[in-house]
Formats: C-alpha cells, structure tokens, sequence
C-alpha cells in the first residue's frame, strides 16, 4: 500500500483553518492517506491554538501540528514538507492550503482509483473545463487565463492554472526544487520543472472558492516577478532552473512539532 502524506500549509488562516480540518476528518480521504501535516509559517493570528482545538474535536490521531522554525514563505512550507516525505519514506504527498479555497473531497476519486500512480504529478485546475470559480472576480479569472495562455506558449505544453492550493506529487519526482524560490512564484517554478525534466502530469478539475480568506499574492509585484522568471526560463530552460533562486540559500527547513493527539 502506498504511504500519502496529507500537508496543509497554513499561515493566519485563524477563520478557516477549522473548517479545513473538519472537512478532512469526515472526507474518505481521511481514511486513505497515511498521515497528515499541518505546517504553519509563523502566523500572527491563532491559527496554531484553533488547528489544535480542530484536531481534538475531531479526534484526528494522524495530524501532526507543526510550526517552522523561521518563516519560509509558502515555497519553504512546501520544502519542509517534501524533505518529512523524504526522510520518512512517504510515496506521496497531496497539499491541501489552509485556507479553505480548495476541497479535498474533488481528488477522493483519484486515490481512490489509484490514478495518482500514473503521474509525477496531479494538478488542481481552477480553470479547465469542469472547474468551478465561486466568489473569484471575472478580473483575476481573466489574469490567470492570461498567464496561462503565456506559460502554454513558453512551456510548449498547455498549462491550464499556474498554481492552486491544491496539488498531488510524486515525492522521488520532487528532488529538484530545493533551489526554487520560497515565495510564492515556488508552483511556477514547479511547473517549469515538470516540463523540463518530461515529468507526466494532469490538471483535474476543481472546485475553487473565496469567502473570508485574505490574499497573500500583490497582484503588480508578481506579475512584474512572474514575468521575469518566465522569460529568463524560455532563454535558458533548465540550466536557469539549475541555478540557485532563494534569498537565503541557507535555510534549513525544519520545524518543531506543536501537537499530537494521543491514540
């Protein structure tokens, strides 16, 4: 049987990160993945003190609740995760934001049917036909298709979403993304990488809402970023993936563990 490992990144997601974990203990995927990880990037709110009362209400005995040692970014949760699969012989891994955008319930069937074993990676699209966009403004749904569009032409492969909250990776796939950035431009840098290195992907269809969360993306400044990288990958492809993109090349990521409930 294959060990999955469920990661939920989080970072102030006090007014959602209830209802994730709540969705997850009554979800099939609860019961068909090996262990879940909560890693929060240092939130300001009472994110960790919510997760908790989360996991006791609903007595999930797999969720470890950790905290990274320093703020990573989004990218550097992600590197924390991936080296826990690593190191603790995961076969693979399904991220799942804290924020409650996306629904894990949309990539039951996949484990369910075992379809993940064909794929490097499975990609949730906010964008391919089937997907559904609830409370997305038509401006920022436009913005995506856009980039989209641009990636598909750069990549020669057609790329229906750039990066949503919710992914499936092969974790041998994953070795080559230590370098990548820890901000949010890390998905784009991972879907460079898929292309480059002739992994097999899919995008799947899923459902994508905003409520009450708070965007962390500054719409100008990553485009302006986005931009770049993009144009540097489609003149140098994978000797630019090679090189080293983080601002501190020395993190670690590593994390302390917060809670375990007792079996």
């Amino acid at each position: 049987m294959d060990k999955i490992l469920l990661f939920i990144p989080m970072y102030n997601c006090q007014s959602q990160i209830y209802r994730v974990l709540e969705k997850v203990s009554k979800s099939s995927v609860y019961d068909l993945v090996t262990e879940i990880i909560v890693i929060d990037n240092h939130s300001k709110d009472d994110s960790l003190q919510i997760a908790q009362q989360a996991i006791n209400k609903f007595q999930m005995t797999k969720c470890l609740l950790t905290q990274n040692i320093q703020n990573v970014g989004l990218g550097g949760s992600h590197k924390s995760a991936f080296k826990y699969a690593e190191l603790h012989g995961f076969d693979y891994l399904i991220v799942l934001h804290g924020d409650d955008q996306g629904n894990i319930n949309d990539f039951a069937q996949i484990i369910v049917n075992k379809l993940y074993q064909k794929y490097d990676a499975i990609l949730g699209s906010r964008f391919s036909k089937g997907s559904r966009t609830v409370g997305y403004s038509k401006f920022r749904i436009f913005g995506n298709h856009v980039f989209n569009t641009l990636i598909s032409i750069i990549c020669f492969k057609t790329i229906n979403d750039l990066g949503s909250g919710l992914n499936m990776y092969k974790v041998s796939s994953l070795k080559y993304s230590i370098t990548f950035p820890d901000n949010l431009i890390f998905n784009v840098f991972m879907l460079m990488a898929h292309v480059s290195y002739g992994q097999r992907i899919v995008f799947l269809p899923i459902t994508w809402t905003e409520e009450d969360q708070v965007s962390n993306v500054k719409m100008f400044s990553q485009t302006l970023e986005m931009s770049k990288y993009l144009l540097k990958y489609f003149v140098y492809r994978k000797s630019f993936l090679n090189k080293e993109h983080r601002i501190n090349s020395n993190s670690e990521y590593e994390f302390n563990i917060i809670y375990r409930l007792e079996s």
